[in-house]
């Protein structure tokens, strides 16, 4: 089997990649080769006993998506996008990014198909940004798409197109509509809801974090290790289960930010909460709340997606997972 992961330098990508690797396959094959593709050369998983390709690319590029798909990978994971702070600053970048490149993508997969019969499993990351208030609470699954921001716009037109090409029968894709990432590793990103993993991440290892907006601001949660699951589960379900609704908004936890904060005090104590500094940000505030509280993810929980129950789980994972279990 040869996967495809495109974005694959990124946090999420990673994870994906070292999980099947840990796994020692996808749904029972044994996988032998693994590219790798990113704007900057992705890092090779560790004991992995196959090809690995790494390669440093920008999707959008002409040519890119044909040369790519030319090698027939079986499963392709598209993760790659600029996120929502940067793609509503940068207009052209946000929408040759995380939309041109995934038409071309698609669009590779399509052509190839014509040729050969060419049919892979496409498992694209998709947000709940494609919403946008009035929201009600919890949002259904069947709520309408009009999102507010660029990056929304973008990921919404991406599925549209995903659906569409999948009905076509060009390849069999699923859309995974995932809740923001918390507690986020590593620095922080441009990524405007970065700040509901900042004031857990900084804290947990001693170190100050600023919150921009009032504790009552509610959002959709879930860990970088529900995450993965979503992604391998999607990989590897029956999606003649979704019929043409090839777009899956993911369970998830709903918080405040003030309900985030009393949940690092019962697992890491006042000194940890004591780090977080409020600096309020009128700017910030004004788009967190036109953002998703919640849904009720009842599709995707009935096809076997999970994630955790409580932020206390979240943070706890996030020790085990990026603290070696110490804080």
């Amino acid at each position: 089997m040869h996967i495809l992961t495109i974005g694959a330098a990124g946090m999420l990508g990673r994870k994906v990649t070292q999980r099947l690797v840990d796994d020692k396959g996808l749904d029972g094959q044994t996988i032998d080769t693994m590219t790798l593709v990113d704007v900057i050369a992705p890092e090779a998983p560790t004991s992995f006993d196959g090809t690995t390709n790494r390669i440093a690319v920008d999707l959008s590029a002409p040519g890119t998506a044909a040369d790519l798909i030319a090698t027939r990978p079986d499963v392709i994971f598209h993760f790659a996008a600029i996120v929502s702070g940067e793609a509503e600053a940068d207009f052209e970048k946000g929408y040759r990014i995380n939309l041109d490149g995934t038409r071309d993508l698609f669009e590779a997969i399509r052509r190839a198909h014509l040729e050969d019969g060419y049919f892979p499993r496409v498992v694209f990351a998709s947000s709940i940004a494609v919403v946008g208030a009035p929201l009600p609470f919890p949002i259904p699954d069947d709520f309408h798409t009009t999102p507010l921001t660029s990056y929304g716009t973008q990921k919404a037109i991406s599925e549209l197109l995903l659906a569409d090409y999948t009905r076509h029968g060009f390849f069999d894709g699923i859309g995974i509509r995932l809740p923001t990432l918390c507690i986020r590793p590593g620095k922080p990103n441009k990524a405007a809801s970065g700040f509901f993993s900042s004031i857990l991440r900084e804290p947990l290892v001693g170190q100050p974090a600023v919150l921009p907006v009032p504790d009552d601001i509610r959002h959709w949660h879930t860990s970088p290790r529900s995450a993965v699951g979503f992604m391998i589960h999607a990989a590897t379900m029956n999606l003649s289960q979704l019929g043409a609704r090839r777009n899956l908004s993911m369970p998830g936890l709903s918080a405040t930010v003030g309900e985030q904060i009393e949940a690092l005090r019962r697992v890491a104590g006042d000194a940890a909460v004591a780090l977080i500094r409020r600096e309020p940000d009128a700017a910030i505030t004004r788009m967190c709340e036109g953002w998703a509280p919640g849904f009720e993810a009842t599709r995707a929980r009935a096809l076997g997606f999970t994630a955790e129950d409580s932020f206390d789980d979240i943070i706890r994972h996030h020790i085990e997972d990026e603290l070696d279990g110490a804080q």
